[in-house]
């Protein structure tokens, strides 16, 4: 799990992008923002929810760097959001772990 903090970590997106996340990662709820981002049904554990997030929003900042027309800021915020409530769940878990 701890590289998986790392990778997160090592993220570099702009500060307008991490900034919207931050905001409505407050607001996160995993049972609607999680289904809408990766479709309905089981809901995965939060590690494999952040894996499959970050393909998400690496797709996503491809296609911002690339300036493509199919580009959604308001899709990648909502990954961020979501990748950011994640992370604060396995963080959560990890401490529940060690205690």
């Amino acid at each position: 799990m701890q590289d998986l903090m790392s990778m997160l970590n090592a993220l570099r997106r702009p500060q307008l992008l991490i900034r919207a996340a931050r905001h409505g990662a407050q607001e996160y709820r995993r049972d609607r923002h999680l289904q809408r981002l990766l479709g309905y049904g089981a809901l995965p554990r939060p590690s494999a929810a952040i894996m499959r997030l970050m393909d998400i929003e690496r797709t996503l900042d491809d296609q911002r760097r690339g300036n493509d027309a199919g580009y959604s800021l308001p899709r990648h915020v909502d990954v961020l959001i979501a990748m950011m409530g994640e992370a604060q769940l396995l963080r959560a878990s990890q401490i529940n772990q060690a205690t």
